[in-house]
Protein backbone atom coordinates (compact mmCIF):
# COMPACT_ATOMS: atom_id res chain seq x y z
CA UNK A 1 0.00 0.00 0.00
CA UNK A 2 1.54 3.29 -1.10
CA UNK A 3 0.67 6.84 -0.21
CA UNK A 4 2.23 10.21 -0.84
CA UNK A 5 4.64 11.29 1.90
CA UNK A 6 5.13 15.02 2.26
CA UNK A 7 8.79 16.11 2.05
CA UNK A 8 8.76 17.75 5.48
CA UNK A 9 7.66 14.57 7.24
CA UNK A 10 10.37 12.44 8.81
CA UNK A 11 9.89 8.68 8.54
CA UNK A 12 8.06 7.06 11.43
CA UNK A 13 10.38 5.23 13.82
CA UNK A 14 10.08 1.47 14.46
CA UNK A 15 8.96 2.26 18.00
CA UNK A 16 6.19 4.52 16.68
CA UNK A 17 5.09 1.77 14.31
CA UNK A 18 4.99 -0.77 17.12
CA UNK A 19 3.02 1.61 19.32
CA UNK A 20 0.50 2.14 16.51
CA UNK A 21 0.16 -1.61 16.10
CA UNK A 22 -1.11 -1.87 19.67
CA UNK A 23 -4.39 -0.69 18.15
CA UNK A 24 -4.59 -3.87 16.03
CA UNK A 25 -6.65 -6.31 18.10
CA UNK A 26 -7.18 -10.01 17.59
CA UNK A 27 -10.95 -10.03 18.23
CA UNK A 28 -10.97 -13.62 19.47
CA UNK A 29 -8.06 -13.37 21.90
CA UNK A 30 -9.06 -9.88 23.00
CA UNK A 31 -5.53 -8.47 22.97
CA UNK A 32 -3.27 -6.51 20.66
CA UNK A 33 -0.83 -8.20 18.31
CA UNK A 34 2.20 -6.48 19.88
CA UNK A 35 1.58 -7.78 23.39
CA UNK A 36 0.65 -11.16 21.95
CA UNK A 37 4.14 -11.36 20.43
CA UNK A 38 2.81 -11.56 16.88
CA UNK A 39 4.87 -8.60 15.63
CA UNK A 40 8.29 -10.15 15.07
CA UNK A 41 9.95 -7.37 13.11
CA UNK A 42 9.56 -3.75 12.03
CA UNK A 43 11.82 -2.11 9.47
CA UNK A 44 11.56 1.51 8.29
CA UNK A 45 13.64 2.85 5.40
CA UNK A 46 14.90 6.40 5.13
CA UNK A 47 12.25 6.98 2.45
CA UNK A 48 9.43 5.98 4.79
CA UNK A 49 8.84 2.46 3.47
CA UNK A 50 7.67 0.27 6.37
CA UNK A 51 7.91 -3.50 6.48
CA UNK A 52 6.11 -5.30 9.31
CA UNK A 53 6.63 -8.98 10.02
CA UNK A 54 3.70 -10.72 11.69
CA UNK A 55 3.82 -14.29 13.00
CA UNK A 56 0.49 -16.11 12.94
CA UNK A 57 -0.25 -18.93 15.29
CA UNK A 58 -1.08 -21.10 12.25
CA UNK A 59 -0.23 -20.12 8.67
CA UNK A 60 -3.76 -20.87 7.45
CA UNK A 61 -5.52 -18.81 10.13
CA UNK A 62 -8.88 -17.52 8.78
CA UNK A 63 -8.14 -14.10 10.29
CA UNK A 64 -4.97 -13.74 8.22
CA UNK A 65 -6.55 -11.35 5.69
CA UNK A 66 -8.24 -9.24 8.35
CA UNK A 67 -5.06 -8.85 10.40
CA UNK A 68 -3.02 -7.98 7.32
CA UNK A 69 -5.54 -5.32 6.33
CA UNK A 70 -5.72 -3.90 9.87
CA UNK A 71 -1.91 -3.70 10.13
CA UNK A 72 -1.65 -2.01 6.73
CA UNK A 73 -4.38 0.53 7.41
CA UNK A 74 -3.13 1.40 10.89
CA UNK A 75 0.52 1.87 9.91
CA UNK A 76 -0.39 3.81 6.74
CA UNK A 77 -2.18 6.40 8.89
CA UNK A 78 1.09 7.40 10.60
CA UNK A 79 2.84 10.60 9.44
CA UNK A 80 5.95 9.95 7.37
CA UNK A 81 4.89 6.52 6.10
CA UNK A 82 5.20 6.26 2.32
CA UNK A 83 4.34 2.58 1.88
CA UNK A 84 3.50 -0.49 3.96
CA UNK A 85 4.46 -4.11 3.38
CA UNK A 86 3.20 -6.87 5.65
CA UNK A 87 5.03 -10.19 5.71
CA UNK A 88 3.12 -13.05 7.28
CA UNK A 89 4.93 -15.93 8.95
CA UNK A 90 4.16 -18.63 11.49
CA UNK A 91 5.07 -18.89 15.18
CA UNK A 92 7.34 -21.60 16.48
CA UNK A 93 6.17 -23.90 19.27
CA UNK A 94 7.61 -21.76 22.07
CA UNK A 95 5.97 -18.55 20.83
CA UNK A 96 2.68 -20.36 20.31
CA UNK A 97 2.84 -21.66 23.86
CA UNK A 98 3.37 -18.11 25.16
CA UNK A 99 0.31 -16.88 23.22
CA UNK A 100 -1.78 -19.68 24.67
CA UNK A 101 -0.57 -18.77 28.16
CA UNK A 102 -1.66 -15.19 27.64
CA UNK A 103 -4.95 -16.37 26.14
CA UNK A 104 -5.61 -18.43 29.25
CA UNK A 105 -5.02 -15.35 31.38
CA UNK A 106 -7.37 -13.28 29.21
CA UNK A 107 -10.00 -16.01 29.31
CA UNK A 108 -9.77 -16.25 33.10
CA UNK A 109 -9.91 -12.47 33.57
CA UNK A 110 -12.44 -11.47 30.92
CA UNK A 111 -14.61 -14.31 29.80
CA UNK A 112 -18.19 -14.60 30.99
CA UNK A 113 -20.72 -17.17 30.00
CA UNK A 114 -23.27 -15.59 27.70
CA UNK A 115 -25.87 -16.75 25.23
CA UNK A 116 -23.70 -15.60 22.32
CA UNK A 117 -22.04 -18.39 20.35
CA UNK A 118 -18.27 -18.49 19.82
CA UNK A 119 -18.56 -17.99 16.04
CA UNK A 120 -20.83 -14.92 16.20
CA UNK A 121 -19.24 -11.66 15.02
CA UNK A 122 -20.20 -9.05 17.63
CA UNK A 123 -20.36 -5.50 16.28
CA UNK A 124 -21.08 -2.70 18.74
CA UNK A 125 -22.31 0.46 17.00
CA UNK A 126 -21.17 3.56 18.89
CA UNK A 127 -20.85 7.26 18.30
CA UNK A 128 -19.41 9.00 21.34
CA UNK A 129 -22.29 11.51 21.18
CA UNK A 130 -26.01 11.52 20.54
CA UNK A 131 -27.90 12.87 17.55
CA UNK A 132 -25.83 11.26 14.79
CA UNK A 133 -28.40 8.63 13.77
CA UNK A 134 -26.58 5.70 15.34
CA UNK A 135 -29.73 3.67 16.05
CA UNK A 136 -31.07 4.22 12.54
CA UNK A 137 -27.77 3.03 11.07
CA UNK A 138 -27.76 0.00 13.40
CA UNK A 139 -31.28 -1.07 12.43
CA UNK A 140 -30.85 -0.57 8.69
CA UNK A 141 -27.48 -2.32 8.68
CA UNK A 142 -29.02 -5.25 10.60
CA UNK A 143 -31.87 -5.46 8.06
CA UNK A 144 -29.42 -5.31 5.13
CA UNK A 145 -27.31 -8.10 6.66
CA UNK A 146 -30.44 -10.21 7.20
CA UNK A 147 -31.43 -9.68 3.57
CA UNK A 148 -28.21 -11.50 2.70
CA UNK A 149 -29.73 -14.60 4.31
CA UNK A 150 -27.96 -14.15 7.65
CA UNK A 151 -29.27 -14.49 11.19
CA UNK A 152 -28.67 -11.19 12.94
CA UNK A 153 -29.19 -10.35 16.59
CA UNK A 154 -29.92 -6.75 17.60
CA UNK A 155 -29.30 -5.81 21.22
CA UNK A 156 -30.63 -2.37 22.13
CA UNK A 157 -28.12 -1.43 24.83
CA UNK A 158 -29.31 2.20 24.87
CA UNK A 159 -31.37 1.47 27.98
CA UNK A 160 -32.31 5.10 28.63
CA UNK A 161 -33.06 6.03 25.04
CA UNK A 162 -34.24 2.78 23.48
CA UNK A 163 -35.63 3.22 19.96
CA UNK A 164 -34.97 -0.07 18.17
CA UNK A 165 -38.50 -1.51 18.69
CA UNK A 166 -40.14 1.51 17.07
CA UNK A 167 -37.57 1.63 14.24
CA UNK A 168 -38.26 -2.03 13.44
CA UNK A 169 -42.02 -1.88 14.03
CA UNK A 170 -41.80 -4.59 16.69
CA UNK A 171 -43.73 -4.77 19.95
CA UNK A 172 -44.85 -7.25 22.56
CA UNK A 173 -43.67 -8.77 25.80
CA UNK A 174 -40.59 -10.96 26.10
CA UNK A 175 -41.26 -14.65 26.67
CA UNK A 176 -39.16 -16.62 29.15
CA UNK A 177 -38.31 -20.29 28.72
CA UNK A 178 -36.29 -22.22 31.24
CA UNK A 179 -35.33 -18.99 32.98
CA UNK A 180 -34.04 -17.44 29.74
CA UNK A 181 -35.45 -14.48 27.81
CA UNK A 182 -36.37 -15.29 24.21
CA UNK A 183 -35.61 -12.47 21.73
CA UNK A 184 -38.46 -11.31 19.52
CA UNK A 185 -38.03 -12.29 15.89
CA UNK A 186 -38.74 -10.70 12.53
CA UNK A 187 -38.22 -12.60 9.30
CA UNK A 188 -36.37 -10.62 6.60
CA UNK A 189 -36.52 -12.55 3.32
CA UNK A 190 -34.39 -15.65 3.85
CA UNK A 191 -32.72 -14.03 6.86
CA UNK A 192 -33.83 -13.45 10.42
CA UNK A 193 -33.63 -10.68 13.01
CA UNK A 194 -33.61 -11.52 16.74
CA UNK A 195 -34.15 -8.45 18.91
CA UNK A 196 -33.96 -7.61 22.62
CA UNK A 197 -34.66 -4.13 23.96
CA UNK A 198 -35.81 -2.46 27.15
CA UNK A 199 -38.59 -1.16 24.92
CA UNK A 200 -40.21 -4.60 25.11
CA UNK A 201 -40.28 -4.36 28.91
CA UNK A 202 -41.01 -0.69 29.63
CA UNK A 203 -43.51 1.96 28.61
CA UNK A 204 -42.18 3.96 25.66
CA UNK A 205 -43.37 7.24 27.21
CA UNK A 206 -41.98 6.63 30.70
CA UNK A 207 -38.44 7.69 31.60
CA UNK A 208 -36.08 5.03 32.91
CA UNK A 209 -34.21 6.67 35.78
CA UNK A 210 -31.39 4.23 36.43
CA UNK A 211 -27.78 4.90 37.24
CA UNK A 212 -24.78 3.45 35.46
CA UNK A 213 -24.31 0.20 37.38
CA UNK A 214 -27.98 -0.71 37.03
CA UNK A 215 -27.86 0.03 33.31
CA UNK A 216 -24.83 -2.21 32.95
CA UNK A 217 -26.62 -4.98 34.82
CA UNK A 218 -29.56 -4.74 32.40
CA UNK A 219 -27.24 -5.22 29.43
CA UNK A 220 -25.57 -8.09 31.25
CA UNK A 221 -28.94 -9.81 31.65
CA UNK A 222 -29.71 -9.38 27.95
CA UNK A 223 -26.45 -11.23 27.24
CA UNK A 224 -26.29 -13.83 30.01
CA UNK A 225 -29.97 -14.52 30.67
CA UNK A 226 -31.19 -14.71 27.06
CA UNK A 227 -31.41 -17.61 24.64
CA UNK A 228 -30.10 -16.04 21.44
CA UNK A 229 -29.51 -19.30 19.59
CA UNK A 230 -27.28 -19.38 16.53
CA UNK A 231 -26.31 -15.95 15.22
CA UNK A 232 -24.07 -14.87 12.37
CA UNK A 233 -23.87 -11.33 13.76
CA UNK A 234 -24.90 -9.55 16.93
CA UNK A 235 -25.27 -5.78 16.48
CA UNK A 236 -25.25 -3.84 19.75
CA UNK A 237 -26.76 -0.35 19.64
CA UNK A 238 -24.70 1.46 22.28
CA UNK A 239 -25.82 4.53 24.23
CA UNK A 240 -23.94 7.77 23.49
CA UNK A 241 -20.69 8.40 25.32
CA UNK A 242 -17.98 6.20 26.81
CA UNK A 243 -19.52 5.21 30.13
CA UNK A 244 -20.49 2.17 32.17
CA UNK A 245 -22.33 0.29 29.43
CA UNK A 246 -19.43 0.54 26.99
CA UNK A 247 -16.86 -0.52 29.58
CA UNK A 248 -19.10 -3.31 30.85
CA UNK A 249 -19.57 -4.66 27.34
CA UNK A 250 -15.79 -4.81 26.90
CA UNK A 251 -15.56 -6.95 30.04
CA UNK A 252 -18.52 -9.17 29.22
CA UNK A 253 -17.71 -9.70 25.54
CA UNK A 254 -13.99 -9.10 24.99
CA UNK A 255 -14.26 -10.15 21.33
CA UNK A 256 -16.62 -7.25 20.56
CA UNK A 257 -15.63 -5.07 17.59
CA UNK A 258 -16.66 -1.42 17.27
CA UNK A 259 -18.29 0.33 14.33
CA UNK A 260 -18.20 4.10 14.81
CA UNK A 261 -20.95 6.32 13.42
CA UNK A 262 -20.10 9.99 12.94
CA UNK A 263 -21.37 12.99 11.02
CA UNK A 264 -19.28 15.33 8.84
CA UNK A 265 -18.58 18.17 11.35
CA UNK A 266 -15.17 18.27 13.01
CA UNK A 267 -16.78 18.41 16.46
CA UNK A 268 -18.56 15.08 15.89
CA UNK A 269 -15.34 13.58 14.55
CA UNK A 270 -13.37 14.55 17.66
CA UNK A 271 -16.00 13.15 20.01
CA UNK A 272 -16.21 9.91 18.01
CA UNK A 273 -12.42 9.50 18.26
CA UNK A 274 -12.86 9.19 22.03
CA UNK A 275 -15.11 6.18 21.45
CA UNK A 276 -12.30 4.59 19.43
CA UNK A 277 -9.80 5.37 22.18
CA UNK A 278 -12.11 3.82 24.78
CA UNK A 279 -12.47 0.66 22.70
CA UNK A 280 -8.75 0.22 22.24
CA UNK A 281 -8.06 0.81 25.91
CA UNK A 282 -10.44 -2.09 26.49
CA UNK A 283 -8.63 -4.22 23.87
CA UNK A 284 -11.53 -4.09 21.43
CA UNK A 285 -10.92 -3.98 17.70
CA UNK A 286 -12.22 -0.86 15.93
CA UNK A 287 -13.58 -2.30 12.70
CA UNK A 288 -14.45 0.86 10.77
CA UNK A 289 -16.30 4.17 10.44
CA UNK A 290 -19.70 4.93 8.91
CA UNK A 291 -20.47 8.56 8.06
CA UNK A 292 -24.13 9.46 8.48
CA UNK A 293 -25.92 12.60 7.23
CA UNK A 294 -23.20 13.13 4.65
CA UNK A 295 -25.19 15.40 2.33
CA UNK A 296 -28.69 16.30 1.17
CA UNK A 297 -29.86 16.17 -2.45
CA UNK A 298 -32.87 18.31 -3.30
CA UNK A 299 -35.60 17.39 -5.78
CA UNK A 300 -33.69 19.24 -8.52
CA UNK A 301 -30.65 17.02 -8.08
CA UNK A 302 -28.40 19.56 -6.35
CA UNK A 303 -26.40 18.17 -3.41
CA UNK A 304 -25.90 20.30 -0.31
CA UNK A 305 -23.38 19.47 2.41
CA UNK A 306 -25.43 20.90 5.25
CA UNK A 307 -23.06 19.78 8.00
CA UNK A 308 -19.79 20.10 6.14
CA UNK A 309 -17.89 17.28 4.49
CA UNK A 310 -15.16 14.74 5.03
CA UNK A 311 -15.67 14.02 8.74
CA UNK A 312 -15.99 10.28 8.26
CA UNK A 313 -12.90 10.08 6.09
CA UNK A 314 -10.88 12.25 8.48
CA UNK A 315 -11.86 10.13 11.46
CA UNK A 316 -11.12 6.86 9.65
CA UNK A 317 -7.67 8.16 8.65
CA UNK A 318 -6.96 9.52 12.13
CA UNK A 319 -7.66 6.22 13.89
CA UNK A 320 -6.34 4.02 11.09
CA UNK A 321 -9.46 2.09 10.09
CA UNK A 322 -11.50 1.87 6.87
CA UNK A 323 -14.37 4.20 6.00
CA UNK A 324 -17.09 1.63 5.41
CA UNK A 325 -19.44 4.03 3.67
CA UNK A 326 -21.57 7.17 3.83
CA UNK A 327 -25.31 7.60 4.31
CA UNK A 328 -27.00 10.79 3.01
CA UNK A 329 -29.63 12.94 4.71
CA UNK A 330 -32.98 11.82 3.33
CA UNK A 331 -36.49 12.27 4.74
CA UNK A 332 -37.41 8.68 3.85
CA UNK A 333 -34.93 7.35 6.42
CA UNK A 334 -36.69 9.18 9.27
CA UNK A 335 -40.14 8.40 7.88
CA UNK A 336 -39.30 4.72 7.55
CA UNK A 337 -38.06 4.63 11.14
CA UNK A 338 -41.19 6.33 12.46
CA UNK A 339 -43.35 3.80 10.60
CA UNK A 340 -41.30 0.79 11.68
CA UNK A 341 -40.43 0.16 8.04
CA UNK A 342 -36.63 0.65 7.64
CA UNK A 343 -35.54 1.88 4.21
CA UNK A 344 -33.15 -1.06 3.94
CA UNK A 345 -36.23 -3.29 3.51
CA UNK A 346 -37.23 -1.60 0.29
CA UNK A 347 -35.74 -0.94 -3.11
CA UNK A 348 -33.97 2.05 -4.59
CA UNK A 349 -30.98 4.23 -3.79
CA UNK A 350 -31.23 4.20 0.01
CA UNK A 351 -31.72 0.44 0.20
CA UNK A 352 -28.75 0.04 -2.15
CA UNK A 353 -26.58 2.19 0.13
CA UNK A 354 -27.29 0.00 3.15
CA UNK A 355 -26.92 -3.11 1.02
CA UNK A 356 -23.42 -1.96 0.10
CA UNK A 357 -22.62 -1.19 3.74
CA UNK A 358 -23.69 -4.73 4.62
CA UNK A 359 -21.60 -6.15 1.79
CA UNK A 360 -18.47 -4.34 2.98
CA UNK A 361 -19.05 -5.48 6.56
CA UNK A 362 -19.79 -9.09 5.60
CA UNK A 363 -17.11 -9.46 2.90
CA UNK A 364 -14.29 -7.18 4.02
CA UNK A 365 -14.52 -5.68 7.49
CA UNK A 366 -15.92 -8.47 9.67
CA UNK A 367 -16.77 -11.57 7.65
CA UNK A 368 -18.28 -14.59 9.32
CA UNK A 369 -15.48 -17.13 9.30
CA UNK A 370 -15.05 -20.81 9.89
CA UNK A 371 -13.11 -20.90 13.14
CA UNK A 372 -11.92 -24.50 13.17
CA UNK A 373 -8.24 -24.95 12.42
CA UNK A 374 -6.96 -21.55 13.54
CA UNK A 375 -4.85 -21.42 16.68
CA UNK A 376 -6.50 -18.19 17.72
CA UNK A 377 -9.64 -20.27 17.76
CA UNK A 378 -7.94 -22.61 20.19
CA UNK A 379 -9.96 -20.60 22.71
CA UNK A 380 -12.16 -23.66 22.93
CA UNK A 381 -9.14 -25.47 24.34
CA UNK A 382 -8.32 -22.46 26.48
CA UNK A 383 -11.81 -22.54 27.96
CA UNK A 384 -11.36 -26.24 28.70
CA UNK A 385 -7.99 -25.55 30.33
CA UNK A 386 -9.49 -22.80 32.48
CA UNK A 387 -12.35 -25.09 33.49
CA UNK A 388 -9.91 -27.88 34.35
CA UNK A 389 -8.14 -25.80 36.97
CA UNK A 390 -5.13 -23.54 37.54
CA UNK A 391 -2.53 -23.22 34.81
CA UNK A 392 1.18 -23.49 35.43
CA UNK A 393 1.78 -19.77 35.00
CA UNK A 394 0.73 -17.74 38.06
CA UNK A 395 -0.49 -14.22 37.36
CA UNK A 396 -0.30 -12.43 34.07
CA UNK A 397 2.20 -13.70 31.48
CA UNK A 398 5.30 -11.63 30.99
CA UNK A 399 5.23 -9.08 28.19
CA UNK A 400 6.86 -10.23 24.94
Amino acid sequence: MDKESRPEERPASPDEVREALRAVIDPELGDNIVDLGMVTGVDVSSAGAVCVEVALTIAGCPLRGQLEKDVTTRVASLPGVASVEVRMGEMDAAARSEVMSRARWNARENARETGIGATTRILAVGSGKGGVGKSSVTVNLAVALARRGLTVGVLDADIWGFSVPRLLGMEGGIEARGGKMIPLERRIGSGLLKVLSMGFLADEDRAIMWRGLVLNRAVQQFLEDAEWGRLDYLLVDLPPGTGDVQMGLARMLPRTELLIVTTPPLAAQKVASRAADMARRGYLRVAGVIENMSDFTCEHGTAYQLFGSGGGGRLAHEIGVPLIGSVPIHPEIAAGGDAGDPVALGEGELADIFSELARVVADEVAPVIETSGCTARLLDRVAEAVADGPVATVGRPSEP
